[in-house]
């Protein structure tokens, strides 16, 4: 079964240039403007999409990411409105590929194979849960995969190499390596530190590699492409949502701070 994430990584592959890969919390600022940001993102230059469940625990997330899903939840946002999103998104927009990036818990009230099946559906190509190994997926991972759903893996520079391996065989799509220890909106990424565990984790899988957790702007996003597959963006995108007026104040806002991070990242390549 073809998957956008493999398509687009492939594309990119080919073309030399590295995957920009943005993070927000669907239903913030508004429920009703996230279709829209998404396009945004997308004409910005974002290769993948990756759109946060809310939920009401957050552990690994930073106080931006926690509490623009506070506010999502307040309005109502939950795990199917943020499948009608997605839907919504593909009514336009075929091509590019989005992660579902969040919890278990909301899954498993959902329930597995409702979820899998719904978020198919929908247009989702891959989930990544922070609070779900591999190995402790089971019975959602034969779901996903009857469904054609990446599991989307993440290492820490915590992981060991016989972890790392573990959690080699099993992923797809792409594996999320978090640049260092703590919580998401941090300001201590240091791109040099990144070359031996990037180095290392590259022997064990021949997946792309995205490296998320720290990364700010142009400046930091241009070093960490010249490491990695791809580059995660979230808490400084969620930063410049938070007090717009309007959806088409957000989807500006969204543009003119994403697209001097794309032209960034390729001129890094160049």
């Amino acid at each position: 079964m073809s998957n956008r994430i493999d398509e687009r990584f492939n594309a990119l592959a080919g073309a030399g240039r590295t995957a920009l890969i943005p993070f927000v919390t669907a239903g913030y600022p508004d429920p009703a403007w996230t279709p829209s940001i998404m396009h945004a993102l997308a004409r910005a230059g974002a290769d993948v999409l990756e759109l946060g469940v809310p939920f009401s625990d957050p552990a690994a997330d930073g106080p931006v990411i926690q509490a623009a899903s506070e506010r999502a939840i307040s309005r109502g946002v939950s795990t199917r409105l943020v499948l009608d999103m997605v839907r919504e998104f593909r009514t336009q927009d075929q091509q590019t590929p989005v992660v579902l990036m969040g919890y278990l818990n909301p899954i498993e009230r959902y329930g597995h194979a409702e979820f899998a099946r719904d978020a198919e559906d929908a247009g989702v190509d891959g989930i990544l849960m922070v609070d779900c190994p591999p190995e402790e997926m089971g019975h959602l991972r034969s779901h996903l995969d009857e469904h054609g759903i990446y599991p989307i893996c993440l290492v820490a520079p915590t992981t060991t190499a016989q972890r790392m391996e573990r959690i080699a065989s099993q992923a797809r799509g792409y594996i999320y390596y978090v640049s260092f220890k703590g919580i998401t909106g941090a300001n201590r990424l240091e791109e040099t530190s990144l070359e031996e565990p990037v180095r290392e984790l590259r022997s064990h899988t021949d997946l792309p590699l995205a490296v998320g957790f720290g990364i700010k702007g142009p400046e930091s996003a241009a070093a960490v492409a010249g490491l990695a597959d791809g580059v995660v963006i979230g808490s400084a995108l969620i930063e410049q949502l938070s007090d717009s007026p309007s959806c088409d104040e957000a989807c500006q806002r969204a543009l003119r701070f994403l697209a001097p991070i794309r032209e960034a990242m390729d001129n890094s390549r160049l």
